[in-house]
């Protein structure tokens, strides 16, 4: 897959294409199944699929400060739609000038002038140029004037049965709003696997090595969507070693039962006895064991964390 940030360098032999369009922020399952029609469309003309994306996030450049939890890093969306077998991933810097395109000046300059579109397909909400005053009927609209089709794809679902006997509509707030709230076990419905959080491990206080059970102290990206305060059962994965997984009770939550101030996310990782400081790691929250609680002593919660490290081996099984 090809990687292109901005479309200065767009090769002189570029040809049509077929793109879907979007800021795709978790690549859930509903974002999946546009990128994979995309892909198919793209293989029946037997031209290149692209999927357009932005980066900062729309929301922090036209109202600064209002940045919305991130599900993925940048670097994390393109893995995730590299496996979807997307040729093209293409990363527009998101700026006030871009903002301030209107809906016929974005496809005219992006779309037609500079990725030559055969197709564009959207979710059917999409909307697009300044102020938002694109949707999909214009962008069909626009399409037949500029020599492309247009299609708004419906927007997926899950009926969750066990929850209730609404259907749930995929979305990246959908998403957001239970990881919030600590259910990620919903989330990972939604996403279709385990919400994902990066960071760097750095020094904590050492407090858990006294304890008995020494953690990674993970420094998360500036907007990252950290799930609530809570203790979970998580898959360990250092960028070094990709393809081991290894066990983990996490803790998020600022520590109540030493009276700490600081949110952080610290890792116990079973069965391994390793010094993790500086290296590049990420957790996949599989569930929620417990919210955190505040102990009176440091032996309860040392008993808590054993049966904490129970679970986590009885729900995690064997190591991945």
């Amino acid at each position: 897959m090809q990687r292109w940030r901005g479309l200065g360098d767009l090769p002189g032999s570029w040809g049509r294409c077929v793109v879907t369009i979007g800021v795709f922020d978790g690549v859930h399952r509903g974002h999946q199944e546009l990128i994979s029609r995309t892909v198919r469309a793209a293989a029946e003309r037997g031209v290149p699929s692209v999927v357009l994306t932005f980066d900062p996030h729309p929301s922090e450049v036209i109202r600064p400060g209002s940045h919305p939890a991130q599900l993925t890093t940048l670097r994390r969306k393109a893995e995730l739609v590299e496996g979807l077998g997307v040729d093209v991933f293409c990363v527009l810097p998101f700026t006030l000038e871009l903002s301030r395109l209107t809906a016929h000046e974005f496809v005219h300059e992006v779309l037609v002038d500079k990725l030559h579109a055969a197709a564009v397909i959207v979710g059917e909400n999409f909307t697009f140029g300044a102020k938002a005053a694109g949707d999909v009927g214009l962008l069909r609209t626009l399409g037949k004037r500029f020599g492309f089709v247009a299609h708004g794809a419906e927007l997926q679902g899950l009926l969750a049965q066990q929850r209730s006997e609404n259907e749930i509509t995929f979305s990246s707030t959908y998403v957001r709003s239970c990881i919030d709230a600590g259910d990620v076990v919903a989330a990972s419905e939604a996403l279709g696997r385990p919400h994902r959080l990066e960071g760097i491990v750095v020094r904590g206080d050492g407090r858990g090595h006294d304890l008995g059970y020494p953690t990674a102290n993970l420094s998360t990206p500036r907007f990252a969507a950290v799930p609530a305060d809570g203790v979970y059962g998580a898959w360990f994965t250092r960028s070094s070693d990709p393809g081991r997984r290894l066990r983990a009770a996490v803790s998020v939550g600022t520590n109540p039962t030493f009276s700490g101030r600081e949110r952080t996310v610290e890792a116990f990782v079973l069965d391994i006895d390793e010094d993790f400081y500086g290296q590049h790691v990420s957790l996949d929250f599989v569930a929620k064991l417990r919210d955190q609680v505040r102990f009176p002593t440091s032996e309860g919660l040392v008993k808590q964390i054993d049966e904490d490290v129970a679970r986590t081996r009885d729900l995690l099984g064997e190591q991945g």
